[in-house]
Formats: C-alpha cells, sequence, structure tokens
C-alpha cells in the first residue's frame, strides 16, 4: 500500500511545546499520514478530520480512544470509548444534567462566581494566571455542582492531567501518569458509593444506576466522564485566552467595546490554542480518507489542534481574530462523541471573560509563561500577570 509517511515523534517534549510545524508538514503530506513512531495515520486536515468524525461506524470509538493498549482495555464502557447503542445510553445519563435549558439555568451562580473572583485578581493585581484565574471555576464551582465531597478535591487537577496523559502512546509522560489516573478513578469509585446531595450530578448517575439505566459498576466510570474532561480543558482555555488577550492587546480592545461577543472570541481561542489535541479511532473496514486507503483494523490519530489551524479551511490560520467566522472549529470534537459539557465549559469561560472585560483595562506579561507537558491536553503550567483596571471613565461600553 502506498502512503506518505513522517517519522518524526509528535509526543516529545520539543514537539508538545512547538506542534504546528508538525501539523503543518503532516497536512501537506497527505490526508492521512503513517506515523512510524506510533504505527498509526494522523489525519490532520480540517475536512477529513470532520469526516472521520461523522462515520463513528467505520471510525469507532469502543476500540479506545488512546495511542496505547493499557488504556483503551481501560477505559472500556466510559463515553469516550463506546459506540452505538452502549454509547447513547450512558451519554443519556451525563447529557441529561448538561442540556442547554440545565447549563443555562446555572448563568446567575457562574455570574456571581466570576465576579468575586475578579473581585480578589484586582486586589492582587499580580498574579499567576493559572491557579488564581483558570483553575478557580474548574475546581471550585464544577466539583460543588457534581456534589464532589471537600476530600479529594486537592487533587483533582492531578487526577484530571493524568486521565489525559495515559492516552498518548506509552512513554514515560504516559507510566508516570498511570498510577495518578488509577488513584483518580478509585477515588471516583469510593465517592460513588456514598450518599451524595440531592440534585446533584453524581446523584443523577445513582438514580440512573438505581433504575436499571447504568450498571452499579458503570457508576465510577461515568462520574469521572463528568468530572475530569470538565477540568483541564477548561483550564487550558481560559489560561490559553488570557494569554492571548495579553500578547494581542488591540483584541482585548476590541472584546471590551462589545463584551457580548464572549462566545464567539473564546471559540477564536479554542480554534488557535485547541485544549484536546486529539484522540485515536479504530477502522472497523477498508476506508479511504481522501485518496488514502486506510485497512480495517488500523488506528487513526484525529486533530482536531491540526484541523483548527487548516490553511484549506481558515484564512491565516495563525491569526489571533475574535471577528473570525468561527463557529465550525473541531475544538470540542464533532458528532455523536462531540464534548457533553461543551455548555458548560463556555458558561465558565465566558462569565469570566466578560467580568474581566467590564474591570480590566489591559492584560500584561510579568514573566514568561510556562508551559505544561502533557500528551493530550496544551495548556500552561504557569502564567504571571499583572492587571491593568479600568477606571470609570475608561470603561468601553
Amino acid at each position: 500500500m502506498s502512503h506518505p509517511s513522517y517519522d518524526g515523534d509528535l509526543y516529545t517534549d520539543e514537539a508538545l511545546l512547538n506542534p504546528y510545524e508538525h501539523y503543518r508538514t503532516l497536512r501537506d503530506l497527505g490526508p492521512a499520514v503513517w506515523l512510524t513512531a506510533h504505527e498509526v495515520y494522523a489525519v490532520t486536515r480540517y475536512q477529513d478530520v470532520r469526516a472521520v468524525l461523522s462515520d463513528p461506524e467505520t471510525f469507532c470509538s469502543g476500540q479506545g480512544v488512546g495511542l496505547n493498549d493499557l488504556v483503551n482495555q481501560a477505559g472500556q464502557g466510559s463515553t469516550l470509548m463506546s459506540d452505538g447503542a452502549e454509547h447513547d445510553r450512558i451519554r443519556s445519563v451525563t447529557g441529561s444534567a448538561l442540556t442547554a435549558k440545565a447549563v443555562s439555568a446555572l448563568r446567575p451562580d457562574g455570574h456571581i462566581r466570576a465576579e468575586e473572583m475578579v473581585d480578589r485578581l484586582l486586589q492582587q493585581s499580580t498574579f499567576d494566571a493559572v491557579p488564581d484565574l483558570a483553575e478557580v471555576l474548574p475546581t471550585e464551582w464544577v466539583p460543588d455542582l457534581l456534589g464532589w465531597p471537600e476530600q479529594g478535591r486537592a487533587d483533582l487537577l492531578k487526577w484530571g492531567a493524568a486521565n489525559f496523559d495515559v492516552l498518548g502512546p506509552l512513554n514515560q509522560r504516559a507510566i508516570d501518569a498511570t498510577e495518578f489516573a488509577i488513584e483518580g478513578v478509585n477515588f471516583a469509585a469510593w465517592v460513588a458509593s456514598e450518599s451524595l446531595p440531592e440534585g446533584s450530578m453524581a446523584a443523577g448517575i445513582l438514580e440512573a444506576a438505581a433504575s436499571g439505566v447504568l450498571r452499579p459498576e458503570e457508576c465510577p466510570i461515568v462520574l469521572c466522564d463528568y468530572l475530569f474532561p470538565s477540568l483541564d480543558t477548561t483550564v487550558s482555555g481560559l489560561g490559553a485566552a488570557i494569554w492571548l488577550f495579553a500578547t494581542h492587546p488591540d483584541q482585548w480592545d476590541l472584546f471590551r467595546s462589545d463584551p457580548s461577543r464572549a462566545r464567539q472570541a473564546f471559540d477564536e481561542v479554542l480554534r488557535l490554542e485547541t485544549p484536546v489535541t486529539g484522540f485515536t479511532r479504530v477502522a472497523t473496514r477498508e476506508a479511504v480518507i481522501g485518496d488514502i486507503e486506510i485497512p480495517a483494523g488500523a488506528r487513526v490519530l484525529v486533530s482536531f489542534a491540526s484541523a483548527n489551524r487548516d490553511e484549506r479551511k481558515w484564512d491565516e490560520p495563525e491569526r489571533f481574530d475574535i471577528n473570525r467566522a468561527n463557529a465550525s472549529h473541531l475544538a470540542f470534537g464533532y458528532g455523536v462523541h462531540a464534548c457533553v459539557g461543551m455548555g458548560l465549559a463556555r458558561l465558565e469561560a465566558t462569565e469570566v471573560l466578560s467580568a474581566l472585560a467590564r474591570r480590566v483595562e489591559r492584560f500584561e506579561l510579568v514573566a514568561p509563561p510556562v508551559r505544561k507537558l502533557n500528551n493530550t491536553i496544551r495548556a500552561f503550567s504557569s502564567l504571571p500577570i499583572r492587571i491593568v483596571a479600568s477606571s470609570q471613565s475608561d470603561v468601553i461600553v
């Protein structure tokens, strides 16, 4: 079989820190490129990524979405790693608490929490925008909504990052994360065995088990489905937003002039700095991607981050432009496996950014930012920022 190939390793420290030239090379090589380092096909062009995600019967998730056999076996039974009726059954539980109507009802509480956080930041003036801003709502508010006990909250980010790290190839980073990933799942099993707050998302999982929609042994992994994806992804997006607005003050001024465009602005952040770089699928039968034949049983790495910078789709894709028509970005995936919590993530981000727009004139980097190294999540671990508050006369309305 003739197909383009690429010898580079996308999971070295250097590649994780600076992935975009790798993605460009892969896009230029063809619609599907054999990665010799990992023995998978990489799909990196927008239209091809969307086509794969649109065809779950041909490109399945039930054989795992990671790049190693251990995580693909361990993740069986989650919404992320299931197909067809099994996927629909599990997602009916997680999705019921995250409908547009349910998320909209959370907005007043999110607004209050965002305003309180900005009050604290204005008093500090200089802070690290990762722990002091990006991590606040995901680690304080989401566990409250879920009904997660106070015990174990200090470890949530560690467990969440580990669950994404283990989805990469079985490199040292994935191996080191395995212990923490198992620890998080075990703690979720303990939480699922407890009496949880009535009306919480977690209580809904136990109710689904009591009614027969879920099997009792599925409750821990479904609880993880709610929690861990909702942490690093939103933290990554908010951190990237502050960095982009700090380095593009003209775009911040544009946003401040009309904070109602918060969703479009955040979508542009997600397009340019996609938090979840990609997942894999397995071809259930012989298929064709572009003009490349994919054999049955082949694993395909689907790169959301590359698709969102594809020159074939986007005009000047590396330019940050909050006026861009970007609603079709793939940062939340696409199709039946599109992120079930995207509405909540957008709510958190838009409330935070809107609160900042009303009160902050500009962001200034006071030290070089530090990237987090993770096999699947692109994020900052530190982002030292100084904010200049708006005077009453300076506020753009």
